[in-house]
């Protein structure tokens, strides 16, 4: 009886979509169904838009109690700010997905050369892992890799699957080009290193995330405990052809270091899956992952032949953290706004050493504190109050951050995931100065492009609700501050047409209290001779009308509609 063995991790899903064919800007990715069925490539304004994500936190939750506040705050925890390395991130998986598809065009005949071949090694199973490099070898393979190395808490994994979600996961081909084509493509797939490094569970871990994901049963089929771990590779090379897996990431690779594997065994197993199974791979991992790639050269180059990103914290003095900063500080939640003095910024980035995740969290724990600190009346984020929460709320990662902030580099030895390879990192420092400064340039300019395109909106609102001309005792600027306020709470792709009817309904309110204010002195103006005109014609035993009409209030009817 076949046993399994258990895999519990977690699989990201996406999209499933209906193949809808797009011309290509290049030619080389022309006539291939795997790729034109792809997202167009996307512009750095696509990546920003897609990408950034910026919890809306309104004027009025801002007012509202503590107890209210203290979970609007949570709401930060999904801020996602971009950034250079972000777009640099972005344009490597986008080619990687592309180019290893053009080795596996499925309309190509070395693509059914490949199904042949794996279809007979299938058959012998029991002797093939023993030649099947030997027997792919010949096919043509496009694939590439990529190693994204970084300290924990940097944001590599919370980028990739923002990036990923970009793309559909599933596609489902029917029809190309007016010819049956029943296929289902799978765009990507992501699956995290078992923490016993075992080669074996990874593999195991890919079975079970097509069937997460599909409603298959491979893992009950091939991932039985007595399987090799080069039998289980054929069967991956075989449904990454069948469904022309467009990139396989692989997170946590530091786990690796916990088997009893050799290193030699394992960077040949990533070797093997890019050149035989013909998959581009994202390995990402700690610090601690370097190891990895250390003592053979050919292997090395290999696992990361896209290149190797190594993601540091960002610095005090770059404009990327400030920018990063800037952005993070509009979603205050306190009743008095906190300016981001240099002591401000100082303080906080001492406490949080540039770290993505421990930055966000400490952002979110320093208000906290604020809202329930009785000493602080005016909840106020000082430096006082990010030292103490630093100090208090975040203990745990103060030997961390202590050896971080020290350079200590003997502490940051018993801490190997925040270590940085200072060698790596100003080889990949050389590779990026060129376009760095253009693509700061460019976030600069997108930042504007975003605030002309809100300013653009708030005019083009304003024109169109004045122009209705209902509104009798609004000014324009109040019919202005209506819509600054609207446009301002509300996220920059909101369509315009909502935009429009929320600001013409809260200006029929306003018009309407207004109107009610003004009710009073129409009063006190314009009906209280009618009173007076009444009492007098009571005092006279008249009734009102006559006296009403001898005045002048009462006209002749036959007189006003007739002539």
């Amino acid at each position: 009886m076949r046993r399994l063995e258990k895999t519990n991790s977690l699989v990201l899903k996406g999209d499933f979509e209906e193949a809808l064919y797009k011309e290509q800007a290049l030619s080389e990715y022309s006539n291939n169904p795997f790729i034109e069925a792809l997202p167009p490539i996307f512009s750095e304004d696509n990546v920003l838009e897609r990408f950034m994500v910026t919890p809306r936190i309104t004027q009025q939750e801002k007012q509202s109690e503590t107890n209210i506040r203290y979970h609007v705050l949570k709401r930060v925890k999904n801020f996602i700010q971009p950034l250079p390395i972000h777009f640099e991130v972005e344009r490597r998986l986008s080619t990687l997905i592309r180019r290893g598809y053009l080795a596996r065009n499925p309309l190509d005949k070395t693509f059914l050369e490949r199904i042949r071949v794996l279809h007979q090694l299938r058959e012998d199973e029991e002797e093939a892992h023993k030649y099947i490099d030997e027997r792919l070898n010949y096919l043509r393979s496009t694939a590439d890799s990529l190693s994204i190395i970084g300290i924990s808490g940097i944001g590599k994994t919370t980028a990739i699957e923002r990036l990923l979600l970009m793309y559909p996961q599933v596609i489902k081909h029917e029809t190309y080009e007016g010819h049956p084509f029943n296929r289902t493509q799978i765009v990507w797939l992501k699956i995290d290193c078992p923490y016993d490094g075992s080669l074996s569970t990874l593999c195991k871990s890919f079975f079970k995330a097509i069937d997460n994901l599909l409603g298959t049963r491979y893992l009950e089929k091939y991932g039985y405990l007595n399987r090799v771990t080069s039998t289980m590779l054929l069967h991956m090379t075989s449904l990454a052809s069948m469904y022309g897996i467009g990139v396989l990431v692989i997170d946590e690779i530091q786990h690796l270091l916990h088997s009893k594997n050799d290193q030699e065994e394992m960077l040949n197993f990533f070797v093997t899956l890019s050149n035989t199974v013909g998959i581009p791979t994202v390995l990402i991992g700690t610090s601690k992952a370097q190891q990895l790639f250390k003592g053979n050269f050919r292997q090395a180059r290999r696992a990361a032949s896209e290149g190797a990103i190594i993601w540091d914290r960002m610095a005090a003095d770059s404009e990327e953290w400030e920018f990063f900063l800037e952005t993070l500080w509009e979603l205050q939640c306190l009743k008095t706004r906190s300016e981001l003095t240099e002591d401000v910024k100082k303080a906080f980035y001492e406490e949080c050493q540039g770290i993505t995740s421990v930055a966000v969290n400490m952002f979110i724990l320093s208000q906290e504190r604020a809202l329930f600190d009785d000493s602080n009346v005016e909840e106020r984020l000082t430096p006082r109050v990010l030292k103490k929460t630093a100090k208090e709320d975040i203990k745990i990662l103060q030997p961390m951050l202590n050896a971080i902030r020290k350079n200590d580099l003997n502490a940051m030895y018993k801490y190997e995931d925040i270590m940085i390879n200072l060698d790596d990192l100003m080889v990949n420092h050389k590779q990026n100065t060129e376009y760095e400064g253009e693509i700061k340039e460019a976030m600069k300019e997108r930042q504007n492009t975003l605030e002309y395109k809100r300013q653009d909106t708030i005019e083009s609102l304003i024109v169109e609700v004045a122009s209705l001309g209902i509104f009798d005792n609004l000014e324009m600027n109040d019919i202005k501050r209506i819509i600054i306020k609207i446009v301002e709470n509300n996220p920059i792709d909101t369509d315009i047409n909502v935009l429009k009817t929320d600001s013409i309904q809260q200006a029929i309110a306003v018009n309407q209290q207004k109107k009610k204010k003004k009710e009073p002195l129409k009063q006190n103006g314009e009906l209280l001779p009618l009173l007076t005109l009444r009492t007098a014609a009571i005092e006279k035993k008249q009734h009102p009308y006559k006296l009403l009409k001898s005045k002048g209030f009462i006209k002749n009817p036959l007189q006003e509609f007739y002539y």
